[in-house]
């Protein structure tokens, strides 16, 4: 009886589930299949190219949008649209252009009617159960 397959996943997938930029990677990582095992092992205990690209960057579109508190289609909508470094993202929430207050406002919105939303069915729930 053979041993099971080992999965692999291509590296623009595992860069994506890392939070890094693929093209920032280096090219043997660029270059060949990811294993789970490996995946794991790079999250546990990151290399020093890996904890330095998620240190500084450039980061790829979710991860600066997570960083300045705005939606993916926020960044769109403000014109950015190529990958960030850690400085990049700083100045710009030091500078706060109008767009991304208003962005930041639009998503804590979002974020408050989320938790409203939530609020009430977990009510509606705990009121079914009684």
């Amino acid at each position: 009886m053979s041993a099971p397959k080992q999965q692999t996943m291509k590296p623009q997938t595992a860069a994506r589930k890392l939070g890094v930029l693929l093209a920032a990677t280096p090219a043997e990582f660029q270059d060949g299949m990811v294993s789970r095992e490996q995946l794991s092992d790079l999250q546990a205990d990151p290399p020093a190219w890996l904890a330095e690209l998620r240190r500084t960057g450039p980061h790829p579109r979710p991860e600066v949008a997570r960083r300045l508190g705005v939606s993916v289609s926020g960044l769109a909508r403000g014109g950015v649209s190529e990958p960030l470094t850690t400085a990049e993202i700083k100045a710009l929430l030091e500078e706060m252009p109008p767009w991304l207050a208003a962005e930041r406002r639009t998503q804590a919105e979002v974020r408050q009617e989320n938790a409203r939303i939530k609020a009430r069915d977990a009510e509606r729930a705990q009121q079914l159960e009684s």
